[in-house]
């Protein structure tokens, strides 16, 4: 049995983990992040690597709530993938400085742009016809097209970096048969008995995203809930060009969201979301590929589709339940008797939910104590395969 003291330990290896964990051994907390799979998770990894500015947010022509909340974090990121942050990612992989948002022919889709522009004047622009990129200077483009000041990062390369700085402190744990004593005195007694882990911590920190549930149950608690809001993401791979784009719906959810990145293979892997994704749950692999196909077809109908391999996954995006199933605004954090419950809800809200994190640990007054081994001799976890290297229900 593995005896050992430690501040605080963290359960999911995603981007909320990682940075948690990141900004934890800044803080001189002795933080350890437990993960059973691979670093990057499952959500994380699938994600599309946007780092949102609230722009998509606002298309009724309105700031809601997200689009205030999610508005200040394209400069934190920026900071960092400068080397100037409160991280340091200045090694990671931005594939796109900025995006775009076209709108088809369609008044309804038109008029969407036109407001969210307005609403969101500093952060999105209207390209001049002459300033377009090549894929939208094509004769049969006719629409409008936005230029949006929201960075797209690789997120494997996000993963490999935070690995590459706090690795050391990532052990692979199997959470099976995890249990938690809250103490009076606030030493708390965390025992995983299939790993033979028997430690003191003053908090437990849940960032397993979907996985936070079944920690939950685990720890004999049922708070907070949890929801889902599953995706069918479509792959496709082949001769074509990078673009990061969202085209207009007639509603807030983009009709369809590309972004781009090149496989091992050295091909192109277009990775499709957005409106596509959401309303394409209840499809076959088969039929979700054919919905993207003729939604290509129609949106980019110049771009050959000829000799692309398609492929899909299903996703489940993990929140706090809310009111009517709605999205959650902002980041979720939870704290019970030493257990904090995290869900970070969007990729680029991680440094929010990390300082959220901080802020609780504080008030709390649980401030870094004495570790007595930071090394379990146990093994570390291995980093995550974005989707597109992932053998996945072909068509």
């Amino acid at each position: 049995m593995h005896k050992a003291r430690v501040d605080i330990v963290i359960i999911g290896g995603g981007i909320a983990g990682l940075w948690t964990l990141a900004r934890l051994r800044q803080a001189g907390y002795s933080a350890l992040l437990f993960e059973s799979e691979a670093l990057g998770g499952v959500q994380t990894i699938a994600s599309q690597g946007i780092i949102h500015g609230g722009a998509k947010y606002a298309l009724t022509g309105n700031l809601t709530e997200s689009a205030r909340a999610i508005g200040d974090m394209p400069a934190v990121w920026r900071a960092c993938l400068e080397g100037s942050g409160e991280l340091d990612l200045s090694r990671v992989m931005v594939l796109s400085d900025h995006q775009y948002l076209w709108s088809s022919t369609g008044l309804v889709s038109r008029m969407a742009g036109f407001f969210a522009s307005k609403a969101m004047r500093s952060r999105m622009t209207e390209v001049d016809v002459g300033q377009r990129p090549e894929l939208f200077q094509h004769a049969e483009f006719i629409g409008s097209l936005y230029r949006l000041e929201e960075q797209v990062l690789d997120v494997s390369s996000l993963v490999a970096e935070l690995h590459r700085q706090y690795g050391e402190f990532c052990y692979r744990v199997e959470t099976d048969g995890l249990q938690f004593q809250a103490q009076a005195d606030g030493v708390n007694l965390l025992r995983i008995p299939e790993q033979g882990l028997e430690l003191e911590v003053q908090a437990l920190v849940l960032t397993a995203g979907k996985g936070n549930a079944d920690l939950l149950r685990l720890l004999g608690r049922d708070a907070p809930e949890m929801q889902l809001r599953p995706l069918h993401m479509v792959v496709a791979k082949g001769d074509l060009p990078p673009l990061y784009a969202h085209c207009l719906g007639s509603g807030s959810t983009p009709r369809i969201t590309i972004t781009s990145c090149e496989t091992a293979d050295s091909r192109m892997a277009w990775y499709l979301g957005g409106d596509l994704a959401e309303s394409g749950i209840a499809h076959t692999p088969q039929q979700q590929i054919d919905k993207a196909h003729r939604e290509i077809n129609k949106l980019l109908p110049w771009v050959d589709l000829t000799a692309i391999e398609w492929s899909t996954l299903l996703i489940d995006r993990a929140e706090p339940k809310m009111p009517g199933s709605r999205r959650p605004d902002s980041v979720f954090l939870h704290s019970d008797r030493g257990v904090l419950t995290a869900w970070p809800t969007k990729l680029a809200f991680a440094p929010y939910l990390a300082n959220e994190i901080l802020q609780q640990l504080h008030q709390q007054g649980l401030s870094p104590g004495v570790s007595t081994k930071d090394d379990l001799e146990l093994a570390h976890p291995e980093i995550a395969l974005p989707p597109w290297e992932v053998k996945q229900d072909e068509a």
